[in-house]
């Protein structure tokens, strides 16, 4: 008779995720170690182009500390990708109004939980506004998230930006069908739309807001209310003093702070816009752990 392993070593249980739209979500879920006392489920939401995979390793140390986690691909991205890129109809509002939405019920189901911890890379914590269940999140911890606009971002890098975004993506659109946003170095190759809107929203400022302008009922930046907390670094391009500041703006009701750190105060050469989450850069994960565990303040 086989022995069974301790849940946190258990894999990761590979799930789908329906959205009240009927999308279906691919998605893998961690059992939290049996070994230490349960705390709030942790949902992973990915920054723009990154698959899930990429959160593998954090989502298992996570559940190594307790918590049930759920990671999981935006349609168009990963494992949701159904059918060619070039046939793919999502858009950027949806991540946030149908596949956000249906992960933080899907993993408030699976635990019982009547709250959980969003952690989100980039975009990934953007669109609180966007969920109508916005309630059901304890607190948010966004690591390198801000609005992405191009006026907040250092001079060369957000000309680089704009070109990329407001230029050569809708020309990839004309052409090729889909975002060509992987080689602009922003990750995976994106549906059309999602492309698109990507780069209006980063210039115009405010992300997430231009999703509901004129359509106040399905707005709820205002009352997002729930502690956020921002970790950016230094040496990232995208979200910086001015970004950061004008993401949490967007959340009035919102007790926000955002932290600044340097990679070189922690042993690191860089830190970036995605390096948080590489098993090369864990030394971070100690100091992003004090942030989901609600501490005021976090020692950078």
């Amino acid at each position: 008779m086989t022995a069974t392993l301790p849940s946190a070593q258990l894999p990761p249980q590979a799930v789908e995720i329906t959205c009240e739209d009927g999308q279906v979500l691919s998605g893998h879920f961690i059992a939290p170690s049996s070994q230490v006392d349960a705390q709030l489920p942790v949902l992973i939401a990915p920054a723009t182009g990154v698959k899930q995979h990429f959160y593998l390793r954090f989502a298992r140390w996570l559940a190594e500390r307790g918590h049930a986690v759920l990671l999981f691909d935006y349609r168009g991205v990963g494992l949701s990708l159904q059918g060619p890129l070039t046939q793919c109809k999502a858009t950027l509002s949806e991540w946030g109004q149908q596949d956000q939405v249906a992960a933080l019920n899907w993993l408030l189901q699976r635990t019982g939980a009547e709250q959980l911890i969003l952690v989100g890379n980039s975009a990934g914590a953007q669109m609180l506004g966007l969920l109508p269940n916005h309630a059901r999140i304890a607190r948010v911890v966004g690591i390198s998230s801000s609005s992405g606009w191009f006026g907040g971002m250092p001079l060369g890098f957000s000309i680089k930006a704009r070109f990329g975004l407001s230029c050569i993506v809708p020309l990839g659109v004309r052409l090729l069908g889909y975002s060509p946003t992987s080689a602009l170095g922003l990750g995976e190759n994106l549906p059309a739309k999602v492309g698109l809107q990507w780069g209006e929203w980063c210039a115009a400022g405010g992300y997430a807001t231009n999703a509901v302008k004129q359509r106040p009922e399905q707005d709820f930046h205002a009352q997002v209310s729930m502690p956020i907390t921002i970790l950016y670094a230094s040496d990232d391009s995208i979200a910086t003093h001015a970004t950061v500041k004008d993401l949490l703006r967007t959340f009035p009701a919102a007790p926000g702070q955002s932290i600044q750190i340097r990679p070189q105060d922690h042993g690191l050469k860089d830190l970036g816009h995605l390096n948080w989450f590489r098993q090369s850069h864990q030394v971070m994960w100690p100091l992003m752990y004090r942030a989901i565990c609600g501490q005021a303040s976090v020692d950078g």
